[in-house]
């Protein structure tokens, strides 16, 4: 929804809007035009001139958007995954889907900011990942590769106070990951509120393209994945993942195939005695 909103030609002023309208979502459903420029300092003519500005008619044909967005339930992303597809074109439906995610991830990546976050992650002491929901198939692949390199990561509970027991060990010697989907959770609010007391670093991979105190990290990375009101695909941070994995194994090319080397003959020495899960 708010996908091209970075790359639309703005006004100060509706830079202002847009930045309110994204942190205060629930709100501006239900507000009217005067009420958000009495809010912000501003003309309810600037109010009205950002619609067509941001892409949308008017302020109604944009709200109607926002509370789809609402109504988007887990449900209601699978059915409309099923009423795109049959038997016969499923597969040809998740392999465009699959591209499209891949193409506008490659399209938003930014190779200096890959670069910066794969030399903060091989240079930290201790990498915590934040990574609630279905995220958490995606910090298991990352950690259980990077462990091989030698790589020290922390998974970090997903929600709750139970998050602070990890947070308190983590100083500028670290670098926290975090997976922010969709919406702000107060938990990545927390993660950010004490980066500028710990002076850890925050690398934030997201769907998306702005997306609430993205400014207060230190590395975004972008990874598609649809629409809120789309069925999810992890095509996109998947490849943000790999491209991770195999950065840091570059970063220290012979100390890691070294230790690649040495599992593998730990393997060739006890694999006969141990079962292979």
């Amino acid at each position: 929804m708010y996908k091209d909103w970075n790359h639309r030609p703005f006004s100060p002023n509706q830079r202002i809007i847009a930045d309110f309208i994204q942190k205060n979502e629930q709100r501006v459903v239900y507000m009217t035009e005067q009420e958000v420029a009495d809010e912000l300092h501003l003309s309810i003519a600037s109010v009205s001139r950002f619609w067509k500005a941001a892409g949308y008619k008017h302020a109604k044909d944009f709200k109607n958007r926002l509370r789809f967005r609402f109504e988007s339930t887990p449900s209601v992303k699978m059915r409309d995954a099923m009423e795109r597809s049959d038997e016969s074109s499923l597969p040809q439906l998740l392999l465009n889907n699959s591209l499209h995610h891949l193409q506008e991830t490659h399209r938003y990546l930014n190779e200096t900011s890959l670069q910066s976050a794969v030399n903060s992650l091989s240079a930290a002491r201790i990498v915590y990942v934040y990574c609630p929901g279905p995220c958490g198939g995606l910090a298991e692949l990352m950690i259980y590769r990077m462990a091989r390199f030698g790589l020290q990561m922390k998974r970090m509970a997903p929600s709750g106070h139970e998050l602070l027991e990890t947070l308190m060990h983590a100083d500028k010697q670290d670098v926290v990951l975090v997976f922010g989907f969709v919406q702000l959770l107060p938990e990545i609010e927390v993660i950010l509120d004490h980066s500028r007391e710990a002076a850890y670093q925050v690398i934030l991979i997201t769907d998306r393209l702005v997306y609430p105190r993205s400014q207060d990290a230190d590395i975004v990375l972008y990874a598609g994945r649809g629409e809120v009101w789309e069925f999810h695909s992890m095509v996109g941070p998947i490849y943000i993942i790999e491209n991770l994995i195999l950065g840091v194994g570059l970063v220290g090319r012979d100390h890691n195939l070294s230790n690649l080397d040495k599992l593998q003959q730990l393997r060739a020495q006890y694999g006969g005695k141990l079962p292979r899960t």
